[in-house]
């Protein structure tokens, strides 16, 4: 396990936060998205959203973790987390309003070249331990059928299918997502 921490994001981390985002949907999604989707993201434009969300968040418990890499020459961001309460992006089409006490990921991704070090991991702690400050009692977050890396991380840590599903058009190719969630109880 690679010596790390997490942080919550400061609007000059917004950049790095694009450059992984980017970085790990050209990597991890290649096989997902058509091909001209992932090479027309733009990294500026990424970075001003991640900058909003940071700088502007639509309640005190919406926030943005990074996580950092540390070595004896310099310390890394080399992943995030983006959290808040669920909200109509948690919910499956047509679906009613999840329970005030529900929190959701926006997003965790690792940069995949730092994969596998524990900083998935650390990410998820700060989030759960967020959550329960905020007095949230379960979290959801939606992850792609195709995405068995990220299945596997999140059921791994105690995360299961709650049986709703949709699909992001993408191009006109529908990409299936299937949700997981997790009660955030202390046992």
């Amino acid at each position: 396990m690679a010596l790390g921490f997490v942080r919550p994001a400061r609007p000059e981390d917004s950049g790095a936060i694009a450059r992984i985002q980017l970085s790990t949907w050209r990597t991890a999604y290649r096989r997902m998205f058509p091909a001209h989707i992932l090479a027309n993201l733009d990294e500026a434009y990424l970075a001003r959203g991640w900058g909003e969300a940071i700088e502007s968040p639509p309640s005190e418990r919406h926030r943005v973790l990074i996580a950092v890499e540390q070595s004896e020459s310099a310390n890394e961001i080399v992943g995030f987390t983006a959290i808040g309460p669920a909200d109509e992006q948690a919910l499956a089409p047509e679906e009613p309003a999840l329970p005030d006490g529900y929190a959701a990921i926006t997003d965790i991704l690792v940069e995949p070249r730092w994969g596998r070090r524990g900083h998935g991991s650390r990410l998820l702690s700060a989030a759960v331990d967020l959550w329960r400050e905020d007095a949230f009692t379960h979290a959801v977050a939606w992850t792609y059928e195709q995405d068995e890396a990220m299945r596997k991380f999140l059921t791994t840590a105690g995360w299961e299918p709650d049986g709703a599903g949709r699909a992001l058009d993408v191009d006109d190719m529908l990409v299936p997502q299937l949700r997981l969630h997790v009660s955030l109880s202390a046992e």
